[in-house]
């Protein structure tokens, strides 16, 4: 499969503030998965034989080593990491390569959910946005997939064209969390 070779924010990341990190990913392949009508239980039985990974709940990511598949809308998954089985999973779903399609970031660090609380409606308490779940949201004006993957960690996935942007409105909210002191001390 051919990939773009330059990747989007070359030599802009990482960027740090106030104990927070972010930073460009290399997710390895993306592939969009939309079950064919019924078929949804054959295509998580499928993904499991072939990734051992299922087809994830609404909201959450399904995750095996460093294969994930994780929600990405009604009927819609992202399987992210390796290269799909193809020949396993076509006949339980349409497969579209996105490798290309995404930009793919990390925050990381202390005052991470307060610089995407400036950012999203998302309700980011730790108790309602835990580890292994995920949303398709809105960053700023724009289109993203957010996943929280550890206590002060996200995965934030936006369209390719729209890298530059996102780049810097987490930049200047990475400043602006760091200005007034960092990461709110209140538990959630």
């Amino acid at each position: 499969m051919a990939r773009l070779l330059v990747t989007p924010a070359t030599g802009a990341l990482p960027v740090t503030a106030g104990g927070m990190t972010l930073s460009l990913t290399d997710p390895g392949c993306i592939t969009s998965l939309a079950p064919w009508r019924g078929a949804g239980m054959a295509l998580s039985k499928a993904l499991r034989a072939a990734h051992g990974v299922d087809f994830p709940d609404p909201g959450r990511i399904s995750t095996s080593g460093t294969t994930r598949c994780l929600w990405a809308g009604r009927d819609q998954a992202f399987l992210v990491g390796p290269a799909p089985d193809s020949a396993a999973l076509a006949d339980h779903a349409a497969l579209t390569d996105q490798s290309d399609a995404w930009a793919v970031m990390r925050l990381d660090g202390p005052g991470a959910r307060d610089v995407l609380a400036r950012l999203t409606p998302l309700d980011l308490r730790a108790q309602v946005f835990e580890p292994g779940h995920t949303a398709r949201t809105l960053l700023g004006q724009m289109n993203a997939v957010l996943s929280r993957d550890a206590a002060n960690g996200y995965e934030i996935m936006v369209f390719r064209s729209m890298t530059a942007t996102a780049l810097h409105e987490l930049t200047e909210a990475m400043k602006s969390v760091t200005a007034q002191g960092g990461a709110d001390p209140s538990p959630g």
